[in-house]
């Protein structure tokens, strides 16, 4: 440990002495001053690294010099290492003979995005150098260009000297042979250049042009010049070819000239210069479009469409738009070649493609169809690359070399199609001879099986279906003769399904006769039907016809059954006074839904249910027998007859009630709707004597009271008591749990129609919702009041006993009234508040708080060995009171709210 320790030392004092102090420095400023001294020194990266390791244990300031420093080297070393890169990329592309454009200037791109230090050396040079490169290739296609006009220069000085006297051809002579000689050398060093190779494909072909041009005209004029100074001298020498010096030497000879009457230019229909114009303008546009989108393929394309408008209609268009064209034709050209060098990288796409074919996983190798499509695809590719471009022969050569290689697969694949293509071929051939033998053998089916006859049918067509594939011409051979196969077996059936349609056309005018008629027969419907289904089981039919056939045949039936159902549902339309009266009362009691009000609600309730029961109309029929009763009277006291005694009378009323009763019930059709819907007392029936057997079991003495329900002893000591509800009800109202006061029996109620049931059940549904809905909001209030009251500690905002509910009695809701005011008395087993908010929750079973479960745990460990008290369940109230007598607080609110909420609805 000594020894390390004293090593360490040792390090530490030699990187201070190299240093000169910047360890030993007693201040962090002086330690960064020498650091800062010591880096200007230029140390090495080992010494770096060291002193960093060391320094950033005491210093991170002065440790931070020596980090960057570290980090610039590092950096430094990087930009070597790209610089090294880039400069043997550029120095490639310099040793090139041809060097592309777009290549070099490429490079310059990329390199700057890699970042390479492109203002350091060597790359500073490179790119100098390449950039002279590139511009001394420019500088030669624009000199090409340049040769390219003086030479149209030159030949149109020709042109204009053919105009003049033969005189002035000859002096200019000597002159155009020496500009013309000038241009030939200056075209030679222009192809003898170094960088002429690196020219771009479409400047030669131009430079060439101009020559071989240049020269016919040249050469022409020298000839025609030699002719006229001969012709001079020689009178009987042929006259030169230039029109104007051939007159001049005739008048020179004195032959005498002949006017030349110049044809007239016919005019122009203006229809069809407004043609040539539209169409001339139409490839001008797209031509322009292709060209600003930057698209080189189809801007080819757009260009010889021009050139050949330019052709058809040149001498048709005006000086304006011909200038336009030819302007949008030379942006073309430029813009063709810069996609020139493009075009050759997706060749290269292509031939990597084509070349890939056969080098693929084993796992991943393509079928012949699919090989043959690639094929097909990478040679309709290959197409459009080269429509509108120089083609790359070299690039095609390997191209066309991987493709025939990848094609081997389809020739093997073509093979085996043909070997599957006959043997296909003669298994349908095979078949087609079975069908032929089984139709010999089987005119007529078996046991009358025609179902059977007919499957095996389609089984041969689904033989058929499944033979495999066979080429076109194939197909179009077998296809004749397995029709007339097929035809010729299925002609049997074919002859019987005929007939069967006969017959069954028959059964359909049949059923529409049965359904036209004024009383529908329906015996004679099942037996036409039970006809038809024996047609269909015996005869089998194409589905569709056979559905046809039976959709039609059902159709009139089932109008008149449709046409009978509708005049059954509008005798029934037709409501009754009994009908009416529920409606209305539905309609009441879904208006006292909408107004909220409880009272209303079950008011209408009420009007509903008497309604329902009957009592509505028995009230109408007392009131109009009273009627009647009173207008007798009247009668007979008019008449002067004696009075009738009281049972006379009553006698009569009975009868006139129910003479009235049968009238109204005879006339319900014209009886007014009920104005009020509040139920009428009914008059009882009498009460029919019940024979009872005398016994002495509980309840059953008159003198001995009932014992109530589930006090009555064992288990069977009521096991002969009436079958039914409660207090001699029906066992009907007992079960349905309806103890709403009914005028009658159920049998007696009149029977409701669909629309009158419906009325009356979601109205009575909607009044249930509504209710408590009303119930829960008032005890919502209640409840809310209630805590409001214990906050303000006033009893005069406790809500009333109507509103608690029925579970507050007048004595808890009193105790709870002196706990508000502060007058409750003291408990005398000395229950805390916190303790009685615990039992209200322990009786309303509700969760405790995490932070109160353990007093919880031990109260009701507490209740447990308490056998006599109450249990909670039973005391709430007064725990309740206890409560209120302490003090609010938000949490014990929260609680309280919590366990009575649960407490009242119970």
């Amino acid at each position: 440990m000594t020894s390390s320790h004293s090593a360490k030392h040792t390090d530490i004092s030699q990187l201070d002495a190299l240093t000169k102090g910047a360890f030993s420095a007693p201040t962090a400023g002086e330690r960064a001053a020498r650091v800062r001294d010591w880096l200007a020194a230029k140390p090495s990266s080992d010494e770096l690294a060291d002193v960093f390791k060391e320094l950033s244990v005491k210093d991170k300031g002065a440790a931070k010099l020596v980090r960057e420093r570290l980090d610039e080297i590092r950096r430094s070393k990087g930009q070597e290492a790209l610089g090294a890169e880039w400069a043997a990329k550029a120095q490639a592309l310099l040793a090139v003979t041809k060097l592309n454009i777009a290549d070099a200037l490429a490079w310059q791109r990329d390199a700057a995005k890699a970042g390479a230090p492109l203002s350091k050396e060597p790359l500073a040079t490179l790119k100098l150098e390449l950039a002279e490169r590139v511009r001394s290739i420019e500088d030669l296609q624009h000199q090409v260009q340049v040769q390219r006009e003086a030479a149209v220069l030159l030949a149109q000085r020709i042109e204009v000297l053919s105009t003049k006297p033969w005189k002035d051809a000859e002096q200019a002579l000597e002159s155009l042979r020496a500009d013309v000689e000038h241009w030939q050398a200056q075209a030679a060093s222009l192809v003898s250049n170094a960088g002429w190779p690196s020219v771009d494909l479409k400047f030669p072909p131009l430079l060439d042009a101009s020559r071989a041009q240049l020269l016919v005209v040249w050469d022409a004029f020298q000839a025609a010049v030699a002719q006229a100074l001969l012709a001079s001298g020689d009178a009987a020498a042929a006259l030169p070819p230039v029109p104007v010096w051939a007159d001049e030497l005739r008048v020179a000879r004195g032959i005498p000239l002949e006017p030349v009457a110049k044809p007239g230019k016919a005019p122009v229909d203006p229809e069809v210069r407004a043609a040539a114009m539209a169409a001339v303008k139409d490839a001008l546009s797209k031509l322009e479009a292709e060209v600003g989108e930057g698209h080189g393929k189809a801007s080819a394309g757009a260009a010889a469409a021009l050139r050949q408008a330019l052709k058809e209609f040149g001498k048709l268009i005006d000086t304006g738009l011909d200038s336009q064209a030819h302007a949008a034709l030379a942006a073309a050209g430029e813009l063709e070649g810069w996609q020139r060098w493009r075009a050759d990288q997706l060749r290269e796409e292509l031939v990597a493609k084509a070349e890939g074919l056969l080098k693929r996983p084993e796992g991943q190798a393509i079928g012949g169809r699919k090989m043959q499509e690639n094929l097909r695809t990478l040679r309709e590719q290959w197409k459009q690359t080269d429509q509108g471009g120089v083609p790359n022969h070299a690039l095609w050569k390997r191209f066309d070399e991987a493709c025939n290689e990848a094609h081997k697969v389809v020739e093997g694949w073509l093979e085996k199609v043909k070997a599957e293509a006959a043997e296909h071929k003669a298994q349908r051939l095979a078949l087609i001879e079975e069908i032929n033998a089984w139709a010999a053998a089987n005119r007529t089916a078996l046991d009358d099986d025609w179902k059977g006859f007919s499957r095996i049918l389609h089984q041969f067509g689904d033989r058929w279906r499944d033979g495999g594939h066979v080429g076109e011409k194939v197909f179009a051979e077998l296809q004749p003769l397995w029709k007339q196969a097929i035809s010729n077996a299925a002609a049997p059936l074919e002859a019987l399904q005929a007939q069967s349609l006969i017959a069954r056309q028959a059964m359909i005018e049949e059923a529409k006769v049965l359904g036209a008629a004024p009383v529908l027969r329906v015996d004679a419907v099942k037996a036409l039907q039970q006809r038809w289904q024996a047609e269909a089981h015996a005869v089998p039919m194409d589905r569709r016809q056979e559905q046809k056939l039976w959709d039609a045949f059902r159709k009139p039936v089932d109008d008149a059954f449709n046409r009978k159902t509708q005049e059954r549902e509008k005798a029934q339309s037709s409501l009754n006074s009994h009908d009416r009266t529920v409606l209305d009362a539905a309609k009441a009691l879904e208006a006292a839904n909408a107004t909220g009000d409880a009272q209303a609600i079950r008011a209408a309730v009420a009007g509903l249910e008497a309604a329902l029961s009957g009592q509505a109309q028995a009230q109408a029929q007392v009131k109009d027998a009273g009627v009647q009763e009173d207008a007798a009277k009247a009668a007979s006291a008019a008449s002067g007859d004696a009075p009738a005694t009281e049972p006379d009378q009553a006698a009569d009323a009975s009868t006139t009630a129910d003479a009235q009763a049968t009238e109204s019930s005879g006339d319900s059709e014209s009886a007014e709707p009920l104005a009020a819907l509040s139920p009428a007392p009914v008059v009882a029936k009498p009460k029919p004597v019940v024979a009872v057997r005398g016994d002495d079991r509980p309840g059953m003495k008159k003198e001995a009271p009932a014992l109530p329900a589930g006090r009555a002893g064992k288990w069977n000591d009521r096991k002969d008591a009436p079958r039914g509800g409660r207090d001699g009800k029906s066992d009907f109202n007992a079960r349905g749990g309806d103890d709403r006061p009914r005028g009658g029996s159920w049998q007696e109620t009149p029977r409701l129609g669909d629309a009158a049931f419906r009325a009356q059940r979601d109205a009575l549904e909607h009044a249930q919702f509504a209710l408590k809905k009303l119930a829960a909001q008032a005890h919502g209030e209640a409840l809310t009041n209630l805590l409001t009251a214990w906050e303000k500690r006033d009893a005069a905002l406790l809500p009333s006993a109507q509103e608690l509910g029925p579970r507050i009695n007048a004595a808890t809701r009193g105790a709870w009234q002196q706990a508000l005011g502060g007058s409750l008395k003291v408990d005398p087993k000395g229950v805390s508040p916190a303790e009685a908010l615990l039992r209200l929750e322990m009786a309303a079973e509700v969760p405790t708080p995490a932070e109160h479960l353990n007093a919880r745990r031990m109260l009701q460990l507490q209740l447990l060995t308490r056998r006599n008290d109450l249990a909670p369940a039973q005391t709430w109230g007064q725990d309740a009171a206890l409560v209120f007598s302490g003090s609010y607080g938000a949490e014990e609110a929260r609680r309280l709210q919590n366990a009575v909420k649960a407490l009242l609805k119970r």
